[in-house]
């Protein structure tokens, strides 16, 4: 009689000596799973120059990264049950790490022509940034669990351990970029490092597996891609001048006005600075909170102002220029750009005005009650006002800041249908007893949009002393109030922080 082996392949079973050492497959899971999670966070920084930073924004980098996921895992284990994993896991690798580094000069050369913030570019420049390399690296981990499959006996203990180690890898990658990487190096080191790291251990892998028949080659052409990428990621054009932990950010000066400058952040002109003289203001939303503070002060008495936003602080170093002994504090949440504000636009800081780098809603929340002359709105995170600084609890909390005679004047931005604008006056109106809008006739009449200003107070607010300083700034600008406001807001929700679109009421995804 024959004897009877001890022990009977199960089907389904994995070729003995298939497997990779533990270690190695946990690293290449781990790797493999963080890589693409950098990608997704930086990616979002990589295209926000040329589309702006919005809900809609993030929404097409995340969504394009779990297809890339959910593509990858799909296509890599399909064709683990078909091939040998050993001979294709470094050519994924390498080929997913050079297609990291090529991302930057691709979104880079491509979106200087998908410029703005429709969504169609935005869609586009998102799938260009995430979904290939995504996908690539994203068909490695199956092909792991594939290998390391020695029973299907232990199929759970397998597929749930990789399963986890690439989690891990995602969550380390998360927290390690978003809290350490981006703030101390750009977005391209970031990617060109990831990619670059992805590549060696893509090689490494060949080495590793040079023994088993066809599994250690390398093709050429994918080398060659990988430094083809490095070197185009060098010859790229960059819109930024300093990436900030926000911002892309750069300094121009006017070529009309020697020392004139401009902060742009993304696609935005954001702030005007003129080093030489702080009485000039070259915004006409500034000018008109500039006539605000005309009409609702003394001429040059000290004033107490909370400025929630900072930007190049053009507005704080006017007051305290034109009402000496003004002190102000300006909200800023982005290191970099008070960093930029002291380099390259001569801002001082001294006991009269400050700057806390802070979110504007957690400064809200901690200023005192009732101190503020006047609260200053121009924050922005891309085209609009960050959302939870619009709501009706924001709001409270800049009514709380102002003593009983004190203004908020705040600047907004909308186009036609103006839903956004609309909206947050009704908010206005549902915390403060006074509200008027500043704003030119074209956009009054719903037919143009641009730069608002919204002015509110629980005192009766001198609108005619206000439209008057708007003539005196030659502004055409009116004054919106009364019935003439209430028509303009029309039935407009109050926002809060339970229910507050602001990207989808301003953007142009959310117009008919």
């Amino acid at each position: 009689m024959a004897a009877v082996p001890d022990q009977v392949p199960t089907a389904g079973e994995a070729p003995g000596g298939t497997a990779l050492p533990g270690w190695v497959a946990a690293s290449i899971t781990f790797l493999c799973s963080g890589a693409v999670l950098v990608m997704e966070i930086v990616g979002l920084r990589l295209i926000a120059p040329y589309v702006g930073v919005t809900v809609q924004t993030s929404t097409a980098v995340i969504g394009f990264a779990l297809a890339a996921i959910a593509l990858g895992a799909w296509v890599g284990g399909a064709t683990a049950d078909r091939a040998d994993p050993r001979r294709l896991l470094a050519p994924l690798m390498v080929a997913g790490g050079a297609l990291v580094v090529a991302v930057l000069p691709l979104v880079r050369f491509t979106g200087q022509l998908l410029s703005g913030a429709d969504a169609g570019g935005v869609l586009l420049l998102a799938a260009v940034a995430i979904v290939v390399p995504a996908a690539l690296l994203s068909a490695v981990p199956p092909m792991v669990v594939k290998l390391q499959l020695a029973s299907l006996a232990e199929t759970g203990a397998v597929v749930g351990r990789l399963s986890g180690i690439g989690t891990l890898g995602g969550i380390a990658a998360t927290f390690a970029t978003g809290f350490v990487l981006v703030a101390i190096l750009p977005s391209s080191v970031i990617l060109v490092g990831t990619g670059a790291v992805t590549v060696l251990a893509g090689i490494a892998v060949a080495v590793l597996l040079r023994r088993v028949p066809g599994a250690g080659r390398l093709p050429v052409g994918l080398l060659a891609l990988a430094v083809a990428g490095g070197a185009l990621a060098a010859l790229a054009p960059t819109p930024c001048e300093e990436e900030t932990a926000y911002h892309c950010a750069r300094v121009v000066a006017d070529p009309e006005r020697d020392s004139g400058r401009v902060l742009l952040l993304d696609t935005l002109r954001h702030s005007y600075v003129d080093l030489a003289d702080p009485t000039h203001l070259e915004f006409q939303y500034v000018r008109a909170v500039a006539a605000v503070t005309d009409a609702a002060f003394p001429a040059g008495e000290a004033i107490s102002a909370l400025h929630v936003g900072g930007g190049g602080l053009t507005l704080p170093r006017y007051l305290a220029h034109t009402r000496p002994g003004t002190r102000s504090l300006v909200v800023e949440v982005d290191p970099g750009v008070v960093a930029m504000d002291r380099e390259q636009l001569g801002l001082e800081t001294s006991e009269e005005l400050r700057v806390r780098v802070a979110d504007g809603r957690v400064g809200l929340a901690e200023e005192p009650a009732g101190e503020r002359d006047l609260v200053v709105g121009d924050a922005f995170g891309g085209l609009s006002v960050p959302w939870q600084l619009t709501t009706r609890e924001a709001l409270e909390l800049v009514d709380r800041a102002l003593a009983d005679d004190g203004v908020y004047a705040v600047n907004l931005i909308d186009h036609p249908p103006l839903a956004f604008v609309r909206s947050e006056l009704a908010t206005m109106r549902a915390v403060f007893d006074h509200v008027v809008l500043l704003a030119r006739a074209p956009v009054l009449a719903g037919e143009d949009g641009g730069n608002l200003v919204a002015v509110a107070s629980r005192a009766p607010l001198p609108t005619e002393a206000i439209a008057a300083a708007l003539g005196d700034r030659e502004l055409a600008w009116q004054v919106a109030e009364g019935d003439e406001l209430a028509r303009f807001v029309g039935d407009a929700g109050v926002l809060t922080d339970d229910f507050a679109p602001v990207d989808q009421l301003l953007t142009p995804y959310g117009r008919p």
